[in-house]
């Protein structure tokens, strides 16, 4: 019989699908206004940005206040689990054996990355939507920036979704960010250093 262990709280299910819910219909709005084909299709180029910029808006708020109103506690823990790097980080990444802890090397990059991003996408796009009300916070490099931010999330997504949906060694872990749990099996497999509570 196959035991299972909690992998994930509620509320960091909670923020890890508010930010994907976010960030994809961010990414289907800001194609629109990026791809001259779609831009063409859609033909309400206005809308679409009001769209945008307001999605983001309702992006960043809707992750605070999971933040303020969840488990507080649990999200300072997840934090100090993301931020610790040690030796058998460095060598789970250089492709070599070593024991992980909750998350693995990969999955530390992975969140880091998320989170600059998610501050420099609403920096980026306050800067672009202020600059076209008042020339003072137009810049060469916004632009730049936040289609850059695009691509480089849009990599990052691509090798997320492999990770959780196709590859057989980690798909199991999908179930811990539906359910919350993984198999007692898999996490001794793939987490070895982390002590289920």
């Amino acid at each position: 019989m196959t035991r299972y262990v909690r992998r994930f709280s509620k509320t960091e299910r909670i923020l890890h699908w508010a930010n994907a819910l976010g960030f994809l219909t961010l990414l289907g709005s800001g194609l629109v206004l990026y791809l001259p084909s779609l831009s063409v299709l859609v033909s309400r180029r206005p809308l679409m940005k009001d769209i945008h910029f307001w999605s983001g808006i309702g992006w960043v708020s809707l992750l605070a206040i999971i933040v303020v109103l969840g488990d507080r506690r649990g999200l300072l823990r997840l934090a100090r689990e993301l931020d610790a790097f040690d030796g058998d980080d460095l060598r789970w990444l250089r492709g070599g054996h070593a024991k992980q802890g909750r998350f693995n090397a990969g999955q530390k990059i992975n969140a880091t990355l998320t989170a600059a991003f998610t501050v420099l996408f609403l920096v980026s796009g306050m800067l672009l939507w202020l600059g076209e009300r008042d020339t003072r916070f137009r810049f060469a490099s916004t632009v730049v920036l936040h289609d850059g931010l695009m691509f480089a999330a849009l990599a990052l997504l691509v090798g997320h979704l492999y990770l959780a949906l196709i590859h057989p060694a980690t798909r199991h872990a999908l179930r811990g960010m539906t359910l919350g749990t993984v198999s007692e099996d898999w996490a001794a497999r793939h987490h070895a250093k982390w002590k289920p509570q």
